[in-house]
């Protein structure tokens, strides 16, 4: 979740929105908890949403099992040029989470294209770079979401 004191906002392919996480959290309907948490057992009295905050470096295989508790994924970003958060959406796409997958911290709208193929759902930033990089420049990555190579290499006329 947010630094304490950050204001955080969401982004989708609709553009900007308030972080309804932390309403949810506030009201005792969504609980966040670490992968340690769940190994460690979740109480019966669990709120009935379950968000999970994973490190960039989480091994999914080790989430996998746990799924069916879970609501929504946060993986945090602690550096726009450190990729593994990417590989991680991937990975527990594959494994077969349907839930929501969040991108957190030093994501880039010049990502968010890349961020939506891999499986995130939503990027939440500070308000701080949202005020830097304005909706407008993350609403532009839209388009690009389906434009990979092996999209356009799909498309390309075969020669003969």
């Amino acid at each position: 979740m947010a630094e304490t004191g950050t204001t955080m906002v969401i982004v989708t392919d609709a553009g900007f929105a308030p972080d309804d996480r932390a309403g949810a959290l506030m009201a005792g309907t969504y609980g966040e908890v670490s992968l340690d948490d769940l190994r460690a057992g979740l109480p019966e009295d669990r709120p009935p949403r379950i968000g999970l905050n994973l490190a960039a470096d989480a091994d999914a295989r080790a989430v996998a099992p746990h799924f069916n508790w879970l609501d929504a994924i946060t993986i945090s970003f602690e550096s726009f040029a450190d990729g593994r958060g990417f590989s991680l959406a991937t990975q527990l796409r594959r494994l077969g989470f349907d839930g929501r997958l969040i991108a957190q911290g030093h994501v880039i709208a010049d990502q968010y294209a890349h961020a939506r193929r891999c499986g995130f759902d939503a990027v939440a930033i500070d308000a701080r770079l949202a005020a830097r990089q304005p909706e407008g420049q993350w609403t532009a990555q839209v388009s690009r979401i389906d434009v990979t190579y092996q999209n356009r290499l799909r498309q390309a006329p075969i020669v003969a």
